[in-house]
């Protein structure tokens, strides 16, 4: 089956940067899209940023010009590079990720990483 290990969390004074990795393991055929998402205390889980293959990579709007995502489709692997960071971005991240499994048929899959830590303080 399919799993996902994040990495590259931790405590970052705000202005400073993370980046923040992803690894999909597993009986995987093909993966149709990977992302990022965080949830802070109290709030709901959020799209941060997706990577839709053969699509158009998309953002949160309040991670625009400061967050980049970028995979590697041969390894399984996306990460996101976190840049000029407030404290407003404190939260769990999560890794995402969608595609078919290596099955005689096919089958679809959707996983979530275990999440990992973000704190952004002084």
């Amino acid at each position: 089956q399919v799993q996902l290990v994040e990495s590259g969390g931790g405590l970052v004074q705000p202005g400073g940067s993370l980046r923040l990795s992803c690894v999909a393991s597993g009986n995987i055929f093909s993966i149709n899209a990977m992302g990022w998402y965080r949830q802070a205390p109290g709030k709901e889980r959020e799209l941060v940023a997706s990577s839709p293959s053969g699509g158009t990579t998309k953002y949160a709007d309040y991670v625009k010009g400061r967050f980049t995502i970028s995979r590697d489709n041969a390894k399984n692997t996306v990460d996101l590079q976190m840049n000029n960071l407030k404290p407003e971005d404190t939260a769990v991240y999560y890794c995402y990720a969608s595609g078919k499994l290596g099955t005689i048929p096919l089958r679809l899959f959707e996983r979530w990483g275990q999440g990992t830590l973000v704190t952004v303080s002084s």
